[in-house]
């Protein structure tokens, strides 16, 4: 498969979602321009009212205008009910992309070697996307109506007097001038409020998953100082951003009375010059007081509150996108920062898929022990090794570097010659599977799930990896590879789903074939089919063992066991290794199969 970049989060998502939604947001302008009207109208018929009717002693009429004032209102609204669900055909469609994009980025950065801390991934799938579905709704109500308001009433003004609008428009611009640089500053510190609020759900999700262990470690102190650190970060950055805000507060709260206080200065002089009308000078006393003011105050209000965090969490959704966190395999471990890698500047094709590691070490973290300690080992294309050694000795930390997941802090790991580094990703994609022991079943039929990675498959071929690796009566079983599984079909126990990754992996064009524990689930003899099943593929086939009779039919075996590291033959290791001695002998002595 060939590997697509994450799409990021930000312009450019919007206007692809724009395209895609053209209907609605068609609608949802044309609606707002309907909304508006009172905004456009409502000076001049009060200008109306006054000239043509009270002023001019015929109530009657300026009763009339009156009315016409509160028929907008009632127009108002009921454009603004029928533009409501509207909003809602932008608004929940977007949330969906976003879940999509944060979901795909997640997936794309681990297959390219990037791991997120889990609290700053959980941060963003969850709470982030909820808070721009929330802030895009609340500015769709709100500023979009704002906005809109603003400008009608400007456009209302211009009619009803000229002059005025020439005179009232420079403060408001000037107000809006001013508050430009202000929102950067705000945007800013805001971007500060979220990381540190990422950094604090990170550290307090370790914290409180691994409390036992602190507890045990006597790190109290030194975990409640760290967490204590980072509540502090994160409320300095909130009284940052509420400082910064009161301030556009204030600063928008003065610029919004500038237009009313130049045109009670100018009023006199137009009024005896003819060039305003009682009428007109209550009609744009009511365009500023009821409209420009109150919408200016409102509009940059909420452009520096909702907008600015908008931008803010976009920004570090589309960021999320293209950072690279490693770390160990399954999600355990400590937060680290970025490993430092070589980005060669073009990619590679390996001409073969044999696998060499001199002098590989991989740790954690930078205070942490290396759990793959100065390993050297060669696997050449189509043999088959099987690793053993006790937990946390680094077996599945192997399939992760060997599956190009992860990168050594030192070492060299070549893959047909080509380092790591700079193998070409959609070649790795292609040529390396790696089948963990929790194995995935997808939503779709039998079919779908076995040529995933191989979609242009036959079901002869289909059939052929599944008789290979002893899922075929499965199939049968299922109703054939139409049937649907995942949570269209049956429940399947986790042998099952391990046969449909094996099978899955068979079919695949993989030369090189990485099973962590990917058969524990079956009986002996089930993990013995599947196992010669890839080893007569001719495939480059590494088992993290789950049985030691796994390790007892290999030809060559890795016994991982720090410093005391072995690799040979099963007959080499049981004079070399005592380890791998005494896990034959447990095996034996328990009448294991």
């Amino acid at each position: 498969m060939s590997e697509a970049a994450p799409r990021p989060i930000d312009r450019h998502l919007f206007a692809g979602f724009l395209r895609r939604h053209r209907g609605a947001a068609v609608a949802v302008a044309g609606w707002s321009l309907l909304e508006a009207v009172p905004a456009l109208a409502s000076g001049l018929l009060v200008a109306a009212a006054l000239d043509r009717g009270f002023l001019a002693e015929r109530p009657a009429e300026g009763f009339f205008w009156i009315g016409l004032l509160g028929a907008a209102m009632v127009f108002r609204a009921l454009m603004t009910r029928t533009l409501t669900p509207w909003l809602g055909r932008i608004v929940e469609p977007l949330r969906d992309d976003l879940v999509t994009a944060v979901a795909a980025g997640a997936v794309q950065r681990a297959a390219a070697g990037a791991r997120d801390t889990a609290g700053a991934g959980v941060a963003r799938l969850t709470v982030q996307v909820e808070t721009v579905r929330s802030l895009v709704s609340a500015l769709l109500r709100s500023a979009r109506q704002l906005g809109v308001s603003l400008v009608m009433a400007f456009v209302g003004l211009a009619a009803l007097s000229a002059p005025v609008a020439a005179l009232t428009l420079p403060p408001v611009l000037l107000t809006l001038l001013l508050c430009v640089p202000r929102l950067r500053v705000l945007a800013r510190r805001q971007r500060r409020q979220l990381r540190a609020e990422e950094r604090l759900t990170g550290v307090a999700g370790e914290t409180f998953d691994g409390i036992r262990d602190v507890v045990a470690c006597g790190a109290r102190d030194r975990v409640a100082d760290e967490l204590s650190a980072r509540i502090t970060d994160h409320r300095d950055a909130v009284r940052a951003v509420a400082r910064t805000a009161s301030a556009n507060t204030l600063l928008v709260s003065l610029g919004s009375h500038l237009p009313l206080l130049v045109l009670l200065l100018s009023a006199p002089r137009l009024l005896d010059s003819g060039a305003l009308s009682v009428g007109e000078l209550l009609g744009a006393t009511s365009y500023l007081v009821s409209g420009v003011a109150p919408a200016l105050r409102s509009l940059v209000a909420v452009l520096g509150s909702w907008g600015v965090q908008l931008a803010t969490v976009l920004g570090q959704l589309s960021r999320s996108t293209r950072e690279a966190r490693p770390g160990p395999p399954g999600g355990q471990g400590p937060a680290l920062p970025p490993r430092t890698r070589r980005t060669p500047q073009t990619s590679r094709t390996p001409s073969s898929p044999d696998l060499s590691l001199v002098n590989v070490v991989y740790a954690y973290g930078p205070g942490a022990a290396p759990v793959i300690d100065g390993l050297s080992l060669d696997i050449p294309a189509g043999s088959h090794l099987t690793v053993v050694g006790p937990s946390g000795a680094g077996k599945s930390t192997l399939t992760t570097l060997l599956a190009g997941l992860a990168g050594p802090d030192s070492g060299r790991l070549t893959l047909g010659g080509v380092p790591a580094t700079e193998v070409d990703r959609a070649w790795l994609h292609r040529a390396v599977t790696l089948i963990p022991q929790e194995a995935y079943v997808f939503t779709g039929t039998v079919r779908d799930n076995l040529r995933y990675l191989r979609p242009q498959a036959r079901d002869t071929d289909i059939l052929a990896s599944a008789t290979a690796v002893g899922a075929r009566t499965l199939v049968d079983r299922l109703g054939g590879l139409d049937a649907p599984v995942g949570l269209d079909g049956p429940s399947l126990s986790s042998g099952e789903r391990q046969l449909v990754a094996l099978a899955r992996a068979h079919l695949s064009p993989a030369s090189i074939v990485l099973l962590d524990e990917a058969c524990c689930h079956l009986d002996p003899a089930a993990e013995e089919r599947a196992e010669r099943a890839f080893a007569d593929r001719g495939t480059t086939l590494v088992v993290v063992a789950h049985r030691i009779s796994s390790a007892l039919r290999a030809p060559r075996v890795l016994v991982l066991d720090g410093e005391r590291t072995a690799v040979g033959t099963p007959a080499q290791l049981l004079d070399s290794s005592p380890l791998y001695a005494d896990l034959v002998g447990h095996w034996v002595s328990a009448g294991a199969p």
